[in-house]
């Protein structure tokens, strides 16, 4: 099997990483000079399997480029963290939306590393609800890479994740604008702010593209987080923590 990467950032450059030697794989990148690696997208037409890792904001663009080099035969994936707004289109390949649920604060081809996905969920949106048979072909890639496959819509997707990753990094990123102005504040912040604000060092254009893009799905997350934080101030604020506890412990057994 031949399977190419596009992109080769964090995420890219870890799946390069992890399926070569394991698989003949060709990336196509424009800084990064490694064996393997090329500008020329048309070393991509006799790939199977083709996973696009460009940032959001260019991932349209890079599913229209391939649509006039590769065959009906190939099966085509993009790792973007919204999955609505690449399931729009029809291509003349195989297309099936996928998000892998890794990451660190850190990006770029130095920070990727073959053990990303390891234990990590990956998520796969079938467009309309319709699964491939060539499904079975990317899974069996992702388990390879040590992640598990979770399916769901691309319209589910897009709340879960405006909940649990894209609103936490816009609460991340003003919780740091908060103390700007206190010195004190500054002073005294230690492993517990530290650990709290660690997804404002998102990367910015990965963190432009979520806001812009999800902008309604993370408005609501933010007005739920709002409804929460006045519930556990009103009435007994010790049991609905030790129920929150209980819930954080389970969460991540």
């Amino acid at each position: 099997m031949k399977i190419g990467v596009v992109g080769l950032g964090l995420i890219g450059g870890s799946i390069f990483k992890a399926l070569k030697g394991k698989y003949n794989v060709t990336g196509v990148s424009r800084s990064v000079k490694e064996q393997g690696v090329s500008e020329d997208y048309g070393t991509l037409k006799d790939c199977d399997l083709v996973f696009v890792c460009t940032p959001m904001s260019v991932t349209l663009e890079i599913l229209d480029k391939l649509n006039g080099i590769l065959t009906d035969k190939t099966i085509v994936t993009d790792v973007c963290s919204l999955k609505g707004f690449v399931s729009a289109k029809t291509y003349n390949y195989k297309f099936i939306p996928s998000h892998p649920m890794a990451g660190t604060e850190n990006s770029g081809w130095s920070a990727s590393f073959p053990e990303l996905f390891h234990g990590a969920k990956w998520v796969i949106t079938p467009i309309n609800g319709i699964i491939l048979p060539e499904q079975e072909i990317l899974e069996k890639i992702i388990n390879d890479l040590g992640a598990k496959v979770v399916i769901t819509s691309p319209e589910e997707h897009d709340k879960a994740v405006a909940l649990i990753s894209h609103m936490p990094m816009l609460i991340a990123q003003a919780l740091c604008n908060n103390i700007k102005g206190n010195k004190l504040a500054q002073m005294l912040a230690s492993s517990g702010f530290k650990d709290t604000t660690r997804l404002a060092l998102s990367n910015t254009q990965m963190a432009e593209d979520m806001v812009n893009l999800n902008n309604d799905n993370i408005k609501l997350s933010v007005e739920m987080l709002n409804e929460s934080v006045k519930e556990l101030l009103s009435g007994d604020y010790r049991s609905k923590i030790e129920q929150i506890k209980s819930f954080r412990s389970n969460l991540y057994s």
